[in-house]
Formats: C-alpha cells, sequence, structure tokens
C-alpha cells in the first residue's frame, strides 16, 4: 500500500487547513545572493514575482514497498477479493487502494484505525491495542526472535532510517533480563 493511504492525518487530503506550511532552508550566502539579484532587477524594471524565488519544498520520500506474500490462504484470500471486485464491474489499477468502503472510495486512515482496534478487541480479546501494535511486534519478532538485522526490518517497515525501525522494537522482558544476568546484575522485574 502507499505510504499516502495508511499515513498520516492528512493521508488522503480530506481535511483542508486554511494555512499551508512549508519548510524551507538556504544559506545567509544564498539568501544574500537571492536579494542582490531581485535589487537588480527591481533597478532594471523587471516585473517581480516573488514565487518564482521561493526555493523548492522538500517532499517526504512517502515510498510503498514490495513485500512477497509466501502464506497460500492469504494469497487466495486476496485473489478471491480482486475477483469479487472485478465481478461488480469495477477496473483496477495497480495506484487503486486494495480495500474500499461502502460508499466505494477508499477508506480513510482513522477508519482503518478504528477497524483496527475493534478487530484486536472482538476478535481477539486485546483490549489496549492499537493499529500500530502489530508493527511494533514485527518489529520485535524480527530484530529479537528471528534474530535478523535492524536492516532487515527497516526494509519491511519501510523506513528510510534505522533509527525510525528501532523506535518500533521493544526487547521483551526475559531479553533484558537475560542480558542483565549474563553481565553478573542481579534484575527483578516489576
Amino acid at each position: 500500500m502507499p505510504a499516502a493511504y495508511t499515513k498520516g492525518a492528512d493521508a488522503l487530503s480530506r481535511s483542508k487547513s486554511k494555512y499551508q506550511r512549508r519548510r524551507i532552508s538556504f544559506s545567509v550566502h544564498d539568501f544574500d545572493q537571492l536579494v542582490r539579484h531581485i535589487e537588480i532587477m527591481a533597478k532594471n524594471g523587471a516585473e517581480i514575482n516573488p514565487k518564482e524565488f521561493y526555493p523548492e519544498v522538500q517532499k517526504h520520500r512517502g515510498k510503498s514497498r514490495d513485500l512477497p506474500m509466501k502464506d497460500g490462504g492469504l494469497r487466495a484470500a486476496f485473489e478471491n477479493y480482486l475477483a469479487h471486485r472485478l465481478a461488480k464491474g469495477r477496473s483496477l489499477k495497480r495506484t487503486d487502494p486494495l480495500f474500499l468502503t461502502q460508499k466505494g472510495g477508499p477508506y480513510s486512515p482513522n477508519t482503518l484505525q478504528e477497524h483496527m482496534a475493534l478487530m484486536q478487541r472482538q476478535w481477539a480479546g486485546i483490549e489496549r491495542a492499537s493499529s500500530h501494535s502489530g508493527r511494533r511486534t514485527l518489529m520485535t519478532n524480527i530484530i529479537h526472535e528471528q534474530r535478523k538485522s535492524v536492516k532487515i526490518a527497516q526494509k519491511i517497515a519501510g523506513h528510510a532510517s534505522p533509527s525510525t525501525t528501532l523506535i518500533y522494537e521493544d526487547p521483551p522482558e526475559e531479553s533484558l533480563s537475560e542480558a542483565l544476568a549474563s553481565a553478573g546484575v542481579f534484575y527483578v522485574a516489576e
């Protein structure tokens, strides 16, 4: 799924703010050169459009990622779902959202989060979980249980920086006890 379908409160641009936040940066030297250039243009009587001088705004990378789907049951479920959508006469493009609402549009990120919370509470009996709980558990499992590198977890999570992946990684209590016992430190869990 592209990041635009899953991240941020404004992922689908449904809430339009009257303010546009932009972060731009350039050196004092570059700024001084720009001011001198505009002064020369003004002295020569040229029409000045300020927007022509704005530096380019750097956008979030928003990468999507492809991961192998090894589970045959999950693959079959997706194939059945897509066949059902095609049978209803919907043409599909690679950029289309995978799941649609009853109204036929894409789910908003907030609605997806609410659905995940309902499934976790009602189906799995997990009361205090969020839509990111599974993601955190997966990163912890990959790093601690499978003993894979942070780079592998980073690639699966689609993070640009390994430090972001480490935020999701939550060492299990047993790992803390083992590490302290190996160091010769007595540890009692609270």
